[in-house]
């Protein structure tokens, strides 16, 4: 991570062009020639020159982290939890229940198929052994303000679709719009106040502004993890290519793995590209192992159970406490065919609970709901209804190291903190 702390709006611009240097321009000079070159430095020195106020840092990053410093450094050759000497090859079978209609995993109709977004890069992704960290993919490298009014993406000159044609700014931009205007409502009406613009400085490079009236939270990841499709694609065939409703017919993406066969209601086939573009990509070390990843599909939870013990996938996640407690004693567990083992993954667990709604005026007082959280009896529920297996959640990121941990240095303690909220009835 570099940051420049400008005394002026000119040095502003020396340092934005400077870092830019480092990233797409140099393909740029070397495929394009130095007029577009030349060009494309102009324009990245005069959108950070007008973005950039005086004093104000600027970052220049492999990543971004909400949390603060990311955990990785720029020059990273894998993440720790993976294997990058991994063996490639063999197939993974999974299950899903239910049945699918659709291989659009973005729009609310019709029921998408299980993995299908495994198609599609974006410029920033998660990575699983660390909370709130996002780390270049399709982009090279991101630069924002301190403030985070803006963040601009530099792209990976050699990312392309699986139909061979680049990865670009336009289809960025295309992308956010599509999201805006075809995706999501809950998702579109909450980026479309966040952001003010999103524009193409150059082929590679895409910057968004944000409106300065809206929250400052979760911007640059909002607008960065979200999938990139082909511009070309979609303007083809606009009436049937749309993002807002389901088909059979699947996006052109950039991502590892492609649909290779589906039969609707029974299964769904993915292959490993020997063509991805990003397969030597540090972020990428030691993944996307398999040839095949398949998805099976069952009526319901029971029949998916059964065939598992019938051998028929070769994974499962057990979601149920009474089936983890009482069933995992088939013949296939006994002579060891079938491994059970618990393994923490690192990653928060999933809330499971009850939520006061503070729109009803019941429970405005927080000692009424403080009362009714004491009056829950979880020894007693997880003791007779979840076999022992759950454990009280503590914090929105357990099991992380973001949890918070002991008391605050100069703050009070749980229990004076306590007195002194049952004296503040409307305190949140």
């Amino acid at each position: 991570m570099i940051r420049t702390t400008p005394r002026a709006a000119a040095t502003t611009t020396a340092a934005a062009t400077r870092h830019a240097l480092h990233g797409p321009l140099i393909a740029a000079l070397a495929a394009l020639g130095l007029g577009v070159a030349a060009f494309s430095a102009a324009a990245q020195e005069s959108a950070t020159e007008a973005s950039a106020s005086e004093g104000e840092e600027v970052i220049t990053s492999h990543g971004y982290s909400y949390f603060g410093e990311l955990a990785y450094p720029a020059d990273y050759e894998h993440f720790d939890f993976v294997n990058p000497d991994a063996p490639k090859g063999g197939s993974l079978v999974v299950a899903s229940s239910g049945t699918f209609d659709s291989l659009n995993p973005y729009s609310r109709k019709g029921r998408a198929g299980a993995l299908t977004t495994v198609q599609y890069d974006q410029r920033i992704e998660t990575v699983e052994d660390q909370v709130g960290e996002y780390y270049c993919v399709l982009c090279e490298s991101i630069e924002y303000a301190e403030s985070k009014d803006w963040v601009i993406f530099h792209m990976r000159p050699e990312a392309t679709f699986w139909d061979g044609t680049p990865v670009t700014a336009e289809d960025v931009v295309y992308s956010h719009t599509l999201f805006i205007t075809q995706g999501l409502p809950s998702y579109a009406q909450a980026v479309d106040r966040m952001v003010d613009s999103a524009e193409a400085l150059d082929e590679h490079t895409v910057k968004f502004t944000f409106n300065p009236e809206e929250s400052k939270r979760s911007r640059i990841e909002t607008v960065g993890s979200t999938p990139v499709f082909s511009k070309d694609w979609f303007e083809e065939d606009p009436e049937n290519r749309r993002l807002d409703e389901p088909r059979m017919e699947v996006a052109v993406g950039s991502g590892p793995y492609k649909l290779d066969s589906y039969e609707v209601n029974r299964r769904i086939s993915y292959t490993r590209r020997e063509d991805y573009w990003g397969a030597d990509l540090p972020f990428n070390a030691g993944r996307n192992n398999y040839d095949e990843i398949r998805v099976e599909y069952f009526a319901d939870q029971t029949a998916s159970f059964e065939a598992f013990k019938a051998g028929e996938y070769l994974f499962r996640v057990e979601s149920d406490p009474r089936l983890w407690a009482t069933s995992y004693d088939f013949p296939k567990v006994q002579n060891g065919t079938v491994v059970t083992e618990e393994i923490p993954d690192g990653s928060p667990p999933n809330p499971t609970g009850f939520v006061f709604n503070l729109a009803k005026p019941q429970f405005e007082d927080k000692r009424v709901r403080e009362a009714i959280a004491l009056a829950f009896n979880f020894e007693w529920s997880n003791e007779s209804l979840r076999y022992g297996l759950y454990e009280s959640r503590s914090s929105f990121v357990e099991g992380t190291h973001v949890e918070a941990e002991g008391t605050p240095d100069g703050r009070p303690s749980w229990n004076s903190s306590s007195r002194w909220a049952m004296s503040s009835p409307r305190n949140c």
